[in-house]
């Protein structure tokens, strides 16, 4: 696999799908063959953008074309239909989050692509971002000592989640950001808001990591992308903290009792760390290399089956007014 392109195929369309084809269509180590869509004149747009075949069935896509490497971006309530079906057939697969909205959705998708062997990862990009990639080695080296507590607060335009959409699709990237950072959560509990009229759009989590720290988890569809600073995510230890703006946009460690901090922001030319795009880019580098090597990806769908645990766990405390216990496992 390594000395060859890998040839890999797209199902979805739609405006984030067009960053899958952007970057298959880079890279030339990989031979992008075609998109699937719902709809034949919008895919039939995006696969000429690109220069690749186009389908509206995804049976017939794997049929004639054969990937290596399939690759899903549907909408968020859409993705277990498609998932299991390129499963099925056999094919390893990289996803978009959130896996799905149900457990035991994830729980089907998870046992059949173990079942088959299959190349199985998701799209928590985030974890690639250049402040995200400082804060977790300054943790890794020590650098904060034992932490007592982290925050997320993340928040924009959005709409009704009558399904806890902005729990499961928006907030997973704060669960697993929080979890990449400091360690697995072990309890949650959750207060939210229907006072938005846009049902709980509004929510804000008290958590406890295994190790002993707290943290918070704040999130919003009641709020605005043009804030500044509308992703926010502070570590906080005995010897410093550090802090991430906006993901990409800027890093900070200072040391406890230091009027002074060391940053770090793009420089003029530096586009590929300022994009917040850009850290799918980095996140494919890490996918394609495991792929060709055949080992594991580098974030697991099982890190989106224990994101939509903790979520679970969230919507459970706030219906039950208690805080709930979350084991270590997906």
């Amino acid at each position: 696999m390594s000395e060859k392109k890998v040839k890999i195929a797209l199902v979805g369309a739609g405006n984030w799908g067009k960053e899958h084809a952007r970057i298959f269509a880079e890279r030339p180590d990989v031979e992008f063959c075609a998109i699937a869509g719902r709809t034949l004149e919008k895919t039939k747009a995006r696969a000429r953008q690109f220069g690749v075949r186009y389908y509206v069935e995804i049976e017939e896509m794997l049929d004639k074309e054969r990937p290596d490497l399939v690759s899903l971006c549907l909408p968020n309530k859409e993705h277990f239909d498609a998932t299991l079906q390129v499963i099925r057939a056999g094919y390893p697969l990289f996803v978009e989050k959130p896996l799905v909205f149900k457990p035991a959705e994830a729980d089907v998708l998870l046992d059949e692509a173990a079942n088959r062997g299959l190349f199985f990862a998701i799209n928590f990009n985030h974890r690639y971002a250049r402040p995200v990639q400082m804060a977790h080695e300054a943790i890794a080296q020590g650098r904060l000592g034992r932490v007592a507590f982290a925050t997320w607060r993340f928040g924009g335009e959005g709409y009704d989640c009558p399904e806890h959409e902005n729990l499961i699709e928006t907030q997973c990237h704060g669960f697993d950001m929080l979890e990449f950072l400091c360690g697995p959560i072990d309890s949650i509990a959750a207060q939210m808001t229907n006072t938005t009229g846009m049902q709980l759009s509004t929510m804000v989590l008290a958590l406890r990591f295994a190790d002993g720290s707290v943290g918070s988890l704040l999130g919003s569809y009641n709020t605005s992308y043009a804030y500044p600073n509308t992703h926010l995510v502070e570590v906080n230890g005995l010897k410093g903290r550090v802090v991430i703006e906006d993901t990409v946009r800027k890093f900070s460690f200072q040391k406890a009792g230091s009027e002074t901090a060391e940053v770090w922001q793009a420089g003029y030319f530096n586009d590929g760390e300022r994009e917040f795009r850009r850290t799918f880019d980095k996140h494919f580098d890490a996918v394609l290399d495991a792929f060709k090597k055949g080992e594991e990806p580098p974030i697991h769908a099982k890190a989106g089956r224990r994101a939509l645990k903790l979520a679970h766990a969230a919507i459970r405390s706030f219906e039950e007014g208690r805080t709930v216990e979350v084991d270590p496992g997906p």
